[in-house]
């Protein structure tokens, strides 16, 4: 073996060692999410709050990212994602670190917030700092393996939620998770060169220029719309399936975790079918169409409970195809390798969207109306996503259908 070939393979190992440490670290801050739905009966028992509550707990997280996942990206643009990354760790432990603590709602839910910015802070930096690190030829099979985190996250939080005691446990545990990734974010993930002087005077303009256009704004819908329609149906899964199957929360958790994951079937497969030229736009009108007609099974009693859980893991499966298209598009419409994250908080915009109106809104209505009603809010949410995925089909958009690397 030359040293040439030692020192590439030195570097390879390197890249991708960061790249699963970087993943790594988007699993931590999506189990953030998955431990309130796994948590919904243990919070209601001992806080005696309703499902409404519940459901303010799980969608307040996102809250921040409504409004800050652009100006993230520009920070991100400025200062470097690895800094970024690192802060959103330490956020993420500091606010599950607190929530264990809280002795009332109202804390909680300032908990929640500081866990939401941590998370906010991750999923917009860990995708500029994974584009600046692997190859144009591997960018939409990375960007479908990240978008495999949340999923995998929620599911890996139902399976182990069920395991502690009571939530206070679960969100120690949360807590320690993310304090290990960030020692190893620490030692792992290298810096990243970011702009200096002049050259971060302009970030503030390209990014409202970038926000103006059609392209990136048609993706931001949606990716909002799909989380709306996720969140929606799994933010109180485990509660519904204990319902409609009559199991232990236990056995909901974990029927809940493999629905969950197999969001990340439609994730893999939104790559490989990428990578063979299939329509973006395509795959995304179609998984917002079975998306649809899915939850109408899932919240009528039409079906039993074996064939509503059945049509979630189709729901779930098919639904994947969505983000991981948006995820592996998103570098070609920022136009540029500097805009990545500022595309990217775009993306965590419309998703922060879905995060907070999902839960809150099916929390009411089911509380309200009962589960029936819930599925008019995500079947009128799969009708806009279709609609949303024609306009950028009609949309002159070469360079996005093309996914050309961002120059």
């Amino acid at each position: 073996m030359t040293i040439e070939t030692a020192v590439v393979q030195q570097s390879e190992a390197k890249r991708w060692a960061t790249v699963a440490v970087v993943t790594g670290c988007g699993i931590g801050a999506a189990l953030q999410v998955g431990k309130v739905p796994i948590a919904a009966t243990m919070l209601q028992q001992s806080l005696g709050i309703d499902l409404a509550a519940v459901g303010t707990i799980a969608g307040i997280f996102a809250v921040l990212g409504l409004v800050g996942s652009v100006p993230a990206g520009v920070v991100i643009a400025a200062v470097g994602a690895r800094r970024v990354l690192l802060c959103g760790l330490a956020a993420i432990t500091l606010g599950a670190a607190s929530g264990a603590l809280a002795p009332q709602l109202a804390v909680l839910l300032g908990s929640r917030l500081l866990e939401g910015l941590g998370f906010l802070l991750v999923m917009v930096s860990a995708p500029a700092l994974l584009n600046r690190v692997v190859d144009v030829g591997a960018r939409d099979i990375t960007m479908a393996v990240w978008s495999c985190v949340i999923p995998f996250g929620i599911a890996l939080a139902l399976v182990a939620g069920p395991m502690f005691d009571g939530w206070r446990a679960i969100w120690w545990a949360s807590a320690a998770f993310a304090a290990l990734l960030f020692v190893l974010a620490s030692v792992i993930v290298p810096e990243a060169a970011s702009r200096t002087g002049p050259a971060r005077a302009g970030l503030m303009q390209e990014a409202t220029a970038l926000a103006r256009r059609r392209t990136p704004a048609l993706l931001m819908v949606l990716f909002g719309l799909y989380s709306l329609m996720f969140f929606a149906v799994f933010s109180f899964l485990p509660i519904l399936l204990t319902e409609r199957l009559g199991v232990s929360s236990q056995s909901a958790g974990g029927l809940s975790a493999l629905a969950a994951a197999a969001n990340v079937v439609g994730n893999l497969a939104a790559g490989n079918l990428l990578a063979r030229g299939v329509s973006r736009t395509g795959l995304i009108a179609v998984a917002a169409v079975v998306m649809g007609a899915s939850a109408l099974g899932i919240f009528l009693p039409v079906l039993g409970g074996w064939g509503a859980f059945i049509l979630c893991l189709l729901f779930s499966a098919t639904g994947g195809l969505i983000p991981a298209t948006l995820l592996a598009t998103a570098p070609a419409a920022a136009g540029s390798a500097a805009m990545v994250p500022v595309m990217m908080g775009l993306l965590m915009t419309g998703s922060n969207f879905g995060q907070v109106t999902g839960p809150i809104a099916v929390g009411a209505i089911v509380s309200a109306w009962g589960w029936s009603a819930a599925c008019v809010m995500v079947v009128a949410a799969a009708i806009l996503a279709g609609l949303a995925a024609w306009m950028l089909a009609r949309g002159d958009h070469n360079s996005v259908s093309e996914a050309r690397d961002p120059a």
